[in-house]
């Protein structure tokens, strides 16, 4: 472990807390014990975390504001389970009319593979429109960048300078006909429901398993449906970035 990565784990450390029972924190503190450089960083991020502590400590907490959230969570929780039940009875329909297809229909050794670039478009935005939530919750685009690092998945993407600039909610890691996807979710700016981490979503995944995907730096548009989608291909990655909308709306965050 070096300095930077020793940073970067250190940024979810929170000094008084059970944190340092996490074996990566563990390590970063011992490191910060021999590196002068680390050591100063270390002290600074803790008198940080301590003044933020001190000024939420110093928030008056409005009455009746518990109740409330009970209250709302408990709808909340309620209009989430019916979601999850209405789609999970959607999707075995689905899988069971494909598997009535596999059965009914004549099998031919020249069908075309499900690895195409419409059939990938397709999933990416069915995950961004289903219940999902995040791996890890954060607007830190350096802490999302070394999750996906972890997990194993593209995490040398380039974002577009808008893109920079639009506040993150967090990530996760899709599976595709066995491969692993990154997806990262923004929001535009727009009032969402509590149940919804974003409403701007960008996949990255290796080019080469995307048969047929458009194969220009320049963004391509295309509608479907609500969802307005840009795809470019850059440095190997094919990126796949889809929001609610039209053409003139995503061209704000290329």
């Amino acid at each position: 472990m070096n300095i930077n990565e020793a940073k970067t784990i250190l940024l979810l450390y929170r000094p008084g807390t059970a944190d340092p029972e996490d074996p990566q924190i563990t390590a970063a503190l011992a490191l910060a014990k021999s590196e002068s450089e680390l050591a100063r960083w270390l002290e600074e991020h803790c008198a940080r975390q301590d003044a933020l502590r001190a000024k939420f400590q110093q928030i008056n907490v409005p009455t009746g504001l518990k109740e409330q959230i009970i209250s709302e969570q408990a709808v909340l929780r309620r209009k989430i389970y019916w979601r999850r039940r209405m789609a999970l009875a959607a999707a075995a329909v689905v899988v069971l009319l494909g598997s009535l297809a596999m059965l009914w229909l004549p099998r031919h050794h020249d069908q075309p593979e499900i690895r195409t670039f419409a059939n990938y478009q397709s999933q990416m935005i069915g995950f961004a429109l289903s219940p999902y939530g995040m791996a890890l919750a954060t607007n830190d685009m350096d802490q999302i960048r070394n999750f996906l690092v972890h997990s194993h998945a593209p995490s040398d993407y380039t974002l577009p300078a808008p893109l920079k600039e639009t506040t993150a909610t967090g990530c996760t890691v899709k599976y595709w006909s066995g491969t692993r996807i990154s997806m990262i979710c923004f929001r535009t700016g727009k009032p969402l429901p509590l149940d919804r981490p974003g409403d701007l979503w960008l996949f990255v995944v290796d080019s080469a398993v995307v048969k047929g995907a458009p194969d220009t730096t320049a963004p391509q548009f295309a509608q479907v449906n609500q969802i307005i989608t840009a795809t470019w291909t850059q440095n190997g990655r094919l990126y796949l970035l889809a929001t609610e909308g039209d053409e003139s709306v995503i061209r704000k965050f290329l």
